[in-house]
């Protein structure tokens, strides 16, 4: 294995440091370079590419806002008996802490930018001499993301959905339902969520929602901070109501959810919440 990533990483310094690490998922393992400290998380599932591919790009999409600080992705790499390494910059972390109510903020920044960007756009476009190509970073106007994404080894579609209900009732919570009626054949279940589904596109029938890039599994166990501040990993990106973040963040612990909440307030404050509590729950 490390003599791929010499190869891979063209470097001719490979020396691990500190123990092996990782979560339930993926282990990790730290490594100096000739370009520096790097940190490579090791799967051998069949869909670790998959996995990890999804993860490279939510991190992409996440730093090119620079909001919020996430390890620099550098590389996904195939290994020879199966499986797949992720290669990332390493950022000597800590437990949250310190930055908690900073990150809130950042969290809620970044769930704003794309909408940001619209009202940019559009402004732009009323404009002499501006048209509607003008800004550096591109407006989305619908809720998915251009890749799948995986939640633990749970794939995620993320197919493009011009409203929030469909997206969220299609490629997440009847996602769920599919697993629970493969793994238990709960019949109960089914005819409960055949009536529930019809009922959540009217919970946001007066509601405007503009798609707000998420990380998409905000819990303890993906944030951190170092001395300069805040840092975020393991992200599940895509495009998506703003409340999805407010769910998962607030079913393990707090994390900065005051300054989320004051920034992301809405009417609908409550509903995706709820619904999300849904969906993780039938996750676990």
């Amino acid at each position: 294995m490390e003599k791929i990533l010499k190869t891979e990483l063209k470097t001719s310094v490979l020396k691990a440091f500190g123990g092996s690490g990782g979560g339930y998922i993926s282990q990790g393992q730290g490594y100096e370079t000739d370009s520096g400290r790097v940190f490579v998380k090791i799967n051998h599932k069949p869909q670790a590419r998959k996995m990890f591919e999804g993860e490279m790009a939510s991190l992409e999409a996440i730093q090119k806002t620079n909001i919020v600080r996430v390890p620099q992705p550098i590389k996904v790499i195939d290994l020879p008996g199966g499986g797949a390494m992720f290669v990332m910059e390493y950022l000597k972390m800590k437990h949250l802490n310190k930055y908690s109510s900073k990150l809130g903020e950042q969290i809620a920044d970044l769930h704003l930018y794309n909408q940001k960007l619209g009202e940019k756009l559009r402004k732009e476009g009323n404009t002499i001499g501006k048209g509607a190509g003008h800004s550096e970073s591109q407006y989305v106007d619908k809720f998915g993301f251009h890749t799948a994404t995986c939640c633990g080894y749970i794939p995620q579609v993320n197919e493009w959905q011009s409203d929030w209900p469909a997206f969220f009732i299609r490629h997440r919570l009847q996602a769920q339902l599919d697993l629970i009626e493969k793994d238990y054949g709960d019949r109960e279940a089914r005819e409960l969520w055949s009536q529930l589904k019809l009922k959540i596109p009217e919970m946001f029938c007066d509601v405007e929602i503009v798609p707000a890039l998420l990380h998409g599994d905000l819990w303890a166990g993906n944030v951190a901070e170092d001395d300069s501040g805040p840092i975020i990993f393991d992200p599940a990106s895509f495009y998506g109501h703003s409340e999805f973040e407010l769910a998962i963040a607030g079913m393990f612990e707090n994390i900065g959810n005051e300054n989320l909440g004051r920034k992301l307030c809405s009417k609908d404050i409550g509903i995706q919440c709820e619904l999300e509590y849904i969906n993780k729950s039938m996750g676990f």
